[in-house]
């Protein structure tokens, strides 16, 4: 396959994933907080905050896809095949297969414990977890172990990276730029808001009984034809200028759909019959809130964001570490700030700020110090740091995404 020159660099989307994985470290301490199911829960969890929670619920892991898509369809173009699916398979499995041995773990201890009064060591747990043991069960079934929790995302990025090598080693770049083309043409104006939205509805309305969400790759096909898409749209739009531009100047339109279809699904957080006599109803303006919001999101920030500096560079590499470790991390938090019987809100507050000092601390330990540089491929960091000529010229970041 000849390789082809990368399309030009869409700054904008390095900062949308930096702050969307930044999000998501808000998002899961929220989860410590809510009514929702979760690994571990407080006490003052309830159902005050689950408005805000649902702000981001419909679109939050679809930007990440798209992006993700971009990312890899641009470092696909510098990269044959084969050296591409090397590459991504070092930069995701490796941190996967590390994460689901030493990350993930401490998740899944603190759960048994909490929900069913687990007392013994951490010791005595990992010979469980490592056999695969499967006899932590409640009424809602049993935990799965060995598991991978919120690296989940991980996996299912290298999975669309293969699908995606395969549409190039069939049809070549040229097959992404003949996609893009079309694409781009077709979604201008009420389509670019629509189509799409329609699409993702369709998917939602069909399979999201039928299927549910497992997070478990190979049952997830409403996941999968959801996310799947997304990353393919993302792939073939990577080098259409004329997309990008036109999400800018529909960016309005789209907050103002995504904040109405937010406050119309409200009431599923409060009344279950409506939202089941509903239902068909509720999941259309749940996708259009999900593609409205992406819309928005791509527009305001290839509007305000579009810039390289030395705060993208450095959180470029950051985010993958960070994002490895934070949920690990808020679990933990959670567990010694417990014990002081915190308020909600400082007590939350707290959580956060501590997760991101100690993602970023883990970060820096690795990054900075030569005892340390053989975890530097584990936790998704090259081996050495790229030189700045190089980072400002690379694609938009490849990983995760």
């Amino acid at each position: 396959m000849s390789v082809t020159p990368a399309p030009q660099r869409l700054w904008f989307l390095d900062w949308i994933r930096i702050l969307a994985f930044f999000l998501l470290i808000v998002y899961h301490t929220g989860m410590y907080y809510v009514s929702w199911g979760w690994h571990v829960k407080s006490p003052h969890a309830g159902t005050a905050i689950e408005p805000l929670m649902l702000l981001s619920s419909p679109w939050r892991l679809s930007l990440l896809f798209l992006v993700s898509g971009v990312a890899c369809a641009c470092l696909a173009r510098k990269l044959a095949v084969p050296r591409f699916l090397r590459e991504r398979s070092a930069r995701l499995l490796l941190p996967l297969l590390f994460g689901m041995l030493v990350v993930v773990p401490p998740q899944s201890y603190f759960e048994v414990v909490e929900k069913l009064g687990y007392a013994g060591s951490y010791g005595d747990f990992m010979r469980l977890y490592l056999r695969g043991y499967h006899g932590f069960c409640n009424a809602d079934g049993c935990l799965d172990l060995p598991t991978w929790n919120h690296l989940w995302f991980v996996a299912y990025l290298w999975v669309y990276a293969l699908v995606l090598a395969a549409l190039l080693a069939t049809g070549g770049p040229a097959l992404l730029d003949r996609c893009g083309v079309h694409l781009a043409r077709l979604l201008t104006g009420w389509r670019a808001l629509m189509l799409p939205a329609a699409a993702l509805a369709l998917v939602r309305i069909a399979l999201r009984s039928r299927f549910g969400e497992t997070h478990a790759l190979v049952d997830d096909w409403f996941n999968h034809a959801t996310y799947l898409p997304l990353f393919l749209l993302g792939a073939a739009l990577a080098g259409q200028q004329a997309f990008w531009r036109e999400l800018e100047r529909l960016r309005f339109a789209a907050l103002g759909l995504a904040l109405a279809c937010w406050l119309g699904i409200l009431p599923v957080l409060y009344d279950e019959a409506w939202a089941e006599a509903w239902l068909p109803l509720v999941r259309a303006v749940w996708a259009t809130c999900q593609w409205a919001a992406l819309v928005a999101v791509c527009g305001f920030g290839r509007h305000c964001l579009d810039l390289d500096n030395a705060a993208r560079r450095y959180l470029t590499q950051a985010v993958f570490p960070v994002y490895i470790a934070h949920q690990t991390l808020i679990i933990c938090f959670s567990r010694l700030l417990a014990p002081l019987q915190l308020p909600a809100l400082p007590e939350g507050l707290l959580l956060v700020a501590l997760t991101l000092a100690g993602s970023f601390g883990l970060f820096e330990l690795v990054r900075r110090l030569p005892l340390l540089r053989w975890l530097r491929p584990l936790v998704g960091l090259k081996l050495r740091d790229a030189p700045r000529t190089d980072a400002a010229a690379a694609p938009v970041a490849a990983t995760p995404g």
